[in-house]
């Protein structure tokens, strides 16, 4: 015989203390899965004027501003105890024998203008282009994705071979000439990278900024420019060098050459992925210096001064 069962009506804080349980993980997940979303409303934001100076008005400033560009070898705090440790064990401290010798005012004098277009140029990215590349990496093969890059990587042989003539390295010219004219033919417009395979190895490129670094000009202050990002006052010429040298500013049709040269920036940030979700702490900081060190590589075509060890020389083993 079945039996009518009563349930107890449950009052409505109940309800909203269920909802907010279920709906917190969720919440923490959603932040967690964006390495790079900005600091929540809650946390006592510092005030930190472009000099870096924390306002000492905000008592939470002071640990912000720590946290946000701190790191193992930051200013003040337990970062000078954490040197002082390393001091007493190693002998030397690791933030001055490998810091770089020109300080960060000398080379990033405009820092405020910098930092200003930094930030548009990372909200223009997090809303426009890197969900854009999100989404090409999701639904594109990747021997798709290889054939296009493939494709504008052999492009810019065009602009490599012009820079070694006028730096004179007459051998890595005749090998970036000759990627790009087996590439053309035999590779399909480039989409296959045959020369590889014959012995033609792909340098690490050649812009107009390293050639007038090859003709004694000097670096000038680093310098975020709208839309194109990290350049120096000696690199920024090279920009509009590229943009003549490149075959699709020639494409007649306007329609189509925008679009290859969007696909092309996609296709570039979309290779970018997976490297930037290891960017912690300021990432301004972090991409100035990784820019000035990757151009100082390119400049010198890889060769490093490495003087570790230099002061056993006077020692006889």
């Amino acid at each position: 015989m079945l039996k009518r069962t009563h349930h107890t009506p449950q009052p409505a804080w109940a309800a909203w203390i269920l909802t907010t349980l279920l709906s917190a993980p969720l919440a923490v997940a959603q932040d967690a899965s964006d390495p790079f979303a900005e600091s929540s409303d809650s946390a006592p934001a510092a005030t930190t004027p472009v000099n870096g100076t924390p306002d000492k008005t905000d008592p939470g400033a002071g640990s912000a501003a720590a946290g946000a560009e701190g790191g193992p070898f930051a200013e003040g705090g337990a970062s000078d105890e954490f040197a002082s440790e390393l001091e007493d064990e190693y002998g030397f401290d690791p933030a001055d024998e490998f810091a770089s010798a020109e300080e960060p005012e000398d080379r990033d004098p405009w820092e405020g203008f910098n930092r200003a277009m930094f930030r548009f140029n990372d909200t223009a990215d997090r809303w426009v282009l890197k969900p854009a590349a999100t989404s090409y990496r999701q639904i594109t093969p990747i021997f798709v994705q290889t054939g296009v890059s493939n494709f504008f990587s052999n492009l810019r042989e065009i602009n490599n071979v012009l820079n070694d003539v006028l730096q004179w390295k007459w051998g890595q010219a005749g090998n970036d000439t000759g990627r790009f004219l087996v590439n053309s033919t035999v590779g399909i417009a480039g989409l296959f990278d045959v020369a590889q395979h014959m012995g033609m190895e792909p340098s690490d490129g050649e812009d107009f900024g390293q050639t007038l670094a090859a003709w004694g000009v000097s670096s000038g202050p680093y310098m975020v420019l709208p839309v194109l990002g990290p350049s120096t006052v000696r690199d920024f010429p090279g920009e509009v060098v590229e943009w003549y040298t490149n075959p699709l500013s020639y494409v007649d049709e306007n329609s189509v050459e925008y679009t290859l040269k969007a696909v092309d920036a996609i296709q570039t940030r979309a290779s970018l992925l997976q490297a930037e979700s290891l960017l912690q702490g300021d990432r301004y900081v972090l991409l100035r210096d990784a820019y000035l060190q990757r151009r100082e590589f390119l400049i010198k075509d890889g060769e490093q001064e490495d003087d570790f060890g230099g002061d056993l020389d006077e020692y006889d083993f």
